[in-house]
């Protein structure tokens, strides 16, 4: 798929794009920290937690992966699954859906509709299933920004939860 308006093109990923998903992962926690967010995903850079690397193996042999590109180099990852973590205090839906289960950008390539595309895909990917619901998770602190996002790309905040002293919000987008 190619988002005309931005030039951006959204392919399938592969575990070929697990060091290019780490370093976008990475740079936005250093981005984060910068801007004083250390809450949201911590100060210590994704592909150093324990599990990060494999986890991010596993979106691309497990899940499925799309990587958006600009003039062929990867600037954002996607990774949709077919419900929430089960690490998260999140039910499922109570019908299909699809759940968007990684969501990053280079933050180099920043304020260019790369995550509104990849959203947009996802969308477009749960309607060619045969799904109605589109779900995300996200941080809820920091101002509710990252909740604000998702709800300038057509969803709707549902259920608020606390994983820990970690504050979460689900939102869900009808694309049937």
């Amino acid at each position: 798929m190619i988002d005309a308006t931005h030039g951006i093109r959204i392919r399938p990923g592969s575990p070929a794009d697990v060091p290019a998903i780490l370093d976008m992962l990475d740079s936005a926690v250093a981005w984060m920290n910068a801007r004083g967010n250390t809450e949201q995903w911590g100060t210590t850079p994704y592909s150093q937690k324990p599990g990060g690397a494999a986890r991010v193996e596993r979106y691309t042999t497990e899940n499925a992966p799309y990587i958006a590109e600009l003039d062929g180099v990867p600037v954002g990852a996607l990774v949709l699954d077919s419900g929430p973590s089960p690490q998260m205090p999140i039910a499922p839906a109570a019908e299909p859906e699809r759940y968007v289960r990684l969501l990053v950008s280079d933050r180099r390539y920043a304020r260019q509709g790369i995550g509104a595309a990849m959203l947009a895909h996802a969308a477009e990917e749960t309607r060619r299933a045969g799904v109605q619901l589109l779900r995300v998770d996200c941080w809820a602190g920091g101002g509710g920004e990252l909740v604000a996002f998702y709800e300038r790309n057509g969803f709707t905040a549902t259920d608020s939860f606390l994983s820990g002293s970690w504050p979460g919000q689900v939102l869900a987008r009808r694309v049937g």
